[in-house]
This record gives structure tokens, C-alpha cells and sequence, in this order.
């Protein structure tokens, strides 16, 4: 398995999981295939981002995606959704409200951060909000894997959304932390996070996944527990809040 998502331009993580950094915004997308459902986490910037990514997973799988897991609602991460069309998608609680309400702003910052803007206008006009909102916790079974997805935050937004892959055969367990946690630089503080609660979305994050997980940030190489301790740690003395 992991051959072929390597020789698809992808990063094998486990049996059935992968994921790809992507060009432009570095932003991580994930895979989770099981017997009978296959979810994506996260679809990119633009619509053609989204068609490019189903078309890849089809290609490695011979099947088709049938869950979307929106890890926040910034555009490099959700505004690929309408190319999966007839998809179930998730999101944290309150995520679809905010889609809704706010597509002039994610069509703005989207070409403010160098989206070409007619794609833009056409991801904003076209995107699918969550059909299914996680308010604590939910279990996603895709037959013989259960998926769990976590309202973790709120911290870098107001709905930060975490995935839970269980390990098969004694592997570790996987978690994609979206932009709660990032590698390639320092985590990103726009004017739509909440900085004072993000060491706490940190910690519960860490209770989701455990010593011994991999953690999958939304932007930069793959890290351990002891990474996204030492984030919650620095974020905490950049924002002065006092950890737990």
C-alpha cells in the first residue's frame, strides 16, 4: 500500500493511511481507506485542488472517497469540498453556520493568498458545508476501521476538528491535528483564532492521541508527542497563558 501512494506523489502512514502535502500552502491532505468507506481530510484551495486529489485516491484505490473531514474552515483546506460531490462531509459544530455566513471574507483571504480569483469566486459559490456536525466526539466506520473524529478547539479557530486513526497490528495510532499544530513554521495566529484556549485544545488533543501517536500537523513533516507538547508550551509564553 505504501508503494503505490509513494508512486502517486503521496506519504504512506500506516496500513490504509496517507497523505500529501500540498503545492503552494503546504497544507497537509489525509487519507484513511477502509473495506467499505474512504475519507479524505481536508480538499485543498480550490476546486480543481479537490478533482485532482479524488482522482489521485480513485487512481491508488479503485474506489471512490465517501467521507470529507474538515479539519477548520480556512480556504486552503475547504474550498476543494465541491468537487466531491454526493460526499458526506463533516466538520466541527458551527463550522457549516460560519461556510455560510462568512464566503465573501474565505473568497477574500483566498485571493488575498494568491488563489487565481475567478477559482476563487467559484469555490465560495460552490462550497458544501458539513452535513454532519461534531459536537464532542464521533465514530466514523468505514467497515473495518473506525474513525474517530474530535472537536478538539476551539484554538487556532473557532472549530478546530482532529482525526483519530486507530493503529492496525500493534501500529501507532495516527492523528490529523489540522492547524492546531504545524511544522513548517510557527503555528499561524490569525485575527479568527483564540489564542488563549489553544495550549487547552493542545492538551486535549494529546489525551485524544496519546504518548506513542503520530501526530500529522496541517502544514510541515509528521511529529510525535513530545513536538506537540513543546508547541502547546511556546504558545502558551507567546500568548501568555499559563499551561495546564
Amino acid at each position: 500500500m505504501h508503494t503505490a501512494w509513494e508512486e502517486a506523489g503521496w506519504e504512506g502512514l500506516g496500513e490504509g493511511v496517507a497523505r500529501r502535502r500540498m503545492p503552494g500552502w503546504d497544507e497537509t491532505i489525509g487519507v484513511i481507506a477502509g473495506a467499505t468507506g474512504v475519507m479524505i481530510v481536508d480538499t485543498g484551495a480550490t476546486i480543481r485542488d479537490g478533482a485532482d486529489l479524488r482522482r489521485a485516491i480513485r487512481g491508488v484505490l479503485g474506489r471512490e472517497v465517501t467521507h470529507v473531514a474538515l479539519t477548520h474552515p480556512h480556504f486552503d483546506h475547504v474550498l476543494g469540498t465541491a468537487a466531491f460531490a454526493g460526499v458526506e462531509v463533516f466538520g466541527a459544530a458551527g463550522l457549516g453556520d460560519l461556510l455560510r455566513r462568512g464566503k465573501d471574507e474565505l473568497r477574500h483571504d483566498a485571493t488575498r493568498h494568491g488563489v487565481d480569483r475567478d477559482a476563487a469566486a467559484e469555490a465560495t459559490d460552490l462550497l458544501v458545508a458539513p452535513h454532519h456536525h461534531v459536537h464532542g466526539q464521533l465514530t466514523v466506520d468505514l467497515g473495518d476501521r473506525q474513525v474517530l473524529l474530535a472537536n478538539v478547539g476551539p484554538g487556532h479557530t473557532a472549530h478546530d476538528l482532529a482525526v483519530l486513526v486507530p493503529g492496525k497490528h500493534g501500529a501507532p495510532e495516527i492523528v490529523f491535528c489540522g492547524d492546531l499544530v504545524e511544522e513548517s513554521g510557527e503555528p499561524s495566529a490569525g485575527p479568527d483564532a483564540l489564542p488563549q484556549q489553544w495550549p487547552a485544545a493542545l492538551d486535549r488533543l494529546l489525551a485524544l492521541g496519546g504518548e506513542d501517536a503520530m501526530y500529522v500537523p496541517g502544514h510541515g513533516a509528521v511529529v510525535d508527542a513530545r513536538f506537540v507538547r513543546a508547541q502547546r508550551d511556546a504558545l502558551a509564553t507567546r500568548f501568555g497563558v499559563t499551561p495546564s
